[in-house]
């Protein structure tokens, strides 16, 4: 039996990954980590996840129950995250980390991080996204430089990023398929007298409101026709879901960076 400990447990998607581990053969949580003053420490993590008592109780010091886990999942701040990897690179610990918002200093750190520990690390858990970062980049190839391309996605108002993980890496996949630099081409919205469209950017375009889980969408358009791909989640279970599933296959993986195509057995069947 793997044992996990959720990290930013009382959070969203914590409190559904607790539910879906309690769904889920193989896997068990032993403890729950939210940081120091949060009102969920020191309570049931079942009772925050609205499962009922489970035995499982959330501490604010990850240092104090480490030892104990198989496997970290952690989905919180990219502060928060740096310095739970932090951890488990000294404690040779697996990783789940589905934080989004990374600086490049941090990705650097991360990459130092990993020589010690196998991590998963994706901006998007689930099964349909990852087919879709297949999917654009196959279209983009095809369809080549003629076609201009724009992103959208529309998130609930608490999400603190912007614009999303997911959002970013539709854009470097498309801009690589493309033969661009995606930190050369990509455009974060528009406003006033910003000119014609130029040749070859990206545009990425954020929304904010309610309580929409996460859509995305790319839109291929040029004279005459436009192509739309896109993908809504309508439930956070299908990120926990993910996570989880890279958590059981985490383990006993060789130190280094992975993201969810190597959990999925995308990466070797090609675009």
């Amino acid at each position: 039996m793997i044992k996990a400990v959720i990290i930013g447990a009382a959070g969203r998607m914590g409190r559904t990954i607790a539910k879906v581990i309690q769904e889920t053969e193989g896997i068990e949580c032993v403890a729950g980590v939210e940081n120091t003053g949060h009102p969920s420490v020191g309570n049931d993590l079942g009772e925050i996840a609205g499962l009922g008592p489970i035995g499982v109780k959330i501490t604010d010091d990850l240092s104090l129950v480490i030892k104990e886990a198989d496997v970290l999942i952690d989905f919180t701040t990219p502060s928060s995250s740096l310095y739970n990897m932090e951890l488990a690179s000294y404690f040779n610990k697996p990783m789940v980390v589905g934080t989004t918002g990374f600086e490049e200093k941090q990705r650097e750190k991360i990459l130092e991080f990993v020589k010690n520990f196998p991590c998963v690390l994706s901006p998007n858990m689930s099964l349909g996204v990852n087919l879709l970062f297949k999917l654009v980049e196959m279209v983009a190839g095809i369809l080549g430089p003629g076609y201009d391309v724009e992103i959208l996605e529309f998130h609930h108002r608490g999400k603190k990023d912007a614009p999303s993980g997911t959002a970013l890496r539709l854009g470097y996949r498309i801009a690589q398929a493309l033969g661009r630099k995606f930190e050369e081409v990509a455009i974060y919205g528009r406003k006033g007298e910003v000119g014609p469209r130029s040749h070859g950017e990206i545009g990425i375009l954020a929304l904010r409101g309610g309580d929409v889980v996460g859509d995305h969408t790319v839109i291929f358009a040029t004279e005459g026709e436009r192509l739309e791909l896109t993908h809504r989640a309508s439930s956070r279970e299908t990120f926990a879901r993910g996570a989880v599933k890279a958590a059981l296959w985490v383990v006993g993986k060789p130190p280094g960076l992975y993201d969810m195509e190597d959990v999925l057995g995308l990466r070797d069947r090609g675009a």
